[in-house]
């Protein structure tokens, strides 16, 4: 690489690779996009190669592009873990874009979040509260709190703990179909779901548990509601739709005050992990690094929770 090659530069080049797009680079950097178009020009030109393939919709790295990714994600790591030694006092700044399940974010997240902002006056947050799956590497997240398992190997996950599962109804339900005891009761009674989706294209509604011996069993059961929404599962479940599957932290509140009941508290779907997840694609700047601890302070004694209703 030659002397004069810029660590600006490269973080012009990293920023439009990791999110395939100058536009969203010019954004998240705070450039025109012309200036990071003739960042990326000015390079290749210095380096006698092109880095990118360009299209009308996206831009994918070339051979060459790959290899220099790679070398200078590391050189931009080690610059700032340099810069890291000398900077433990300045106060952080910039902007964190965080991407979280509604009910943790309103349940937990952003009651705190004053407190987090006053110690860091530099920072802007940007908050997206979803129940999706958000792309973090295309949409350009600095780090997501993510419920469920993750397979990605280009992601990097901090295991947080764990939600449990529990199975909800409605009283008026209950009342009309009957308290089932068994698994093998839903369907004597003729129970439904409110079935759960975060896509549209899972049309199998079904009910889920751990069986004494640690296995997992399922059973198909009708759905005539399905959503993909935390809010409007809930709903669903209090309008007397059926029966919901779902974490006992955020129902904690309507089972305590009986606007929600417990079904076969001994036959409910294994915990979901939860995890704060990164891309391995990118430095973690410092002020992403004191968020996620922060984060995972405000998240220890909350999860973990196998009592849905309050001791």
């Amino acid at each position: 690489m030659q002397s004069n090659l810029d660590l600006a530069a490269l973080r012009v080049f990293l920023q439009v690779a990791e999110l395939a797009h100058f536009s969203r680079a010019a954004d998240e950097l705070g450039l025109p996009k012309g200036r990071v178009s003739q960042v990326v020009r000015e390079l290749e030109a210095r380096l006698g190669t092109r880095l990118f393939q360009r299209t009308t919709r996206r831009v994918s790295l070339t051979s060459d592009g790959e290899l220099l990714a790679e070398r200078a994600r590391t050189l931009l790591a080690d610059a700032g873990e340099v810069e890291a030694l000398f900077q433990q006092d300045r106060q952080l700044g910039g902007r964190l874009r965080v991407d979280m399940p509604v009910r943790l974010a309103l349940g937990r997240v952003l009651p705190a979040l004053p407190g987090f902002l006053a110690a860091h006056p530099g920072l802007q947050v940007e908050l997206s509260c979803s129940d999706r799956r958000v792309d973090l590497v295309e949409e350009g997240f600095d780090c997501v709190l993510r419920v469920g398992a993750v397979h990605d190997p280009m992601l990097v996950a901090r295991p947080l703990g764990r939600v449990s599962l529990v199975n909800a109804a409605s009283p008026a339900y209950l009342a009309a179909r009957g308290m089932p005891g068994t698994p093998d009761d839903l369907l004597a009674q003729g129970h439904e779901l409110v079935h759960y989706s975060q896509t549209w294209a899972d049309r199998r509604p079904r009910f889920d548990w751990v069986d004494a011996e640690g296995r997992a069993r399922s059973l198909g059961l009708p759905a005539r509601v399905s959503v993909n929404h935390t809010d409007a599962y809930e709903t669903a479940a209090l309008a007397g739709m059926g029966i919901v599957q779902a974490p006992g932290i955020g129902l904690r509140a309507a089972i305590a005050d009986g606007r929600l009941v417990r079904v076969l508290p001994g036959y409910e779907p294994a915990p979901l992990s939860v995890n704060l997840v990164t891309s391995q694609r990118r430095h973690t700047p410092r002020r992403v690094r004191v968020f996620m601890d922060w984060l995972t302070g405000q998240l220890a004694g909350y999860l973990d929770d196998d009592n849905p209703t309050p001791s």
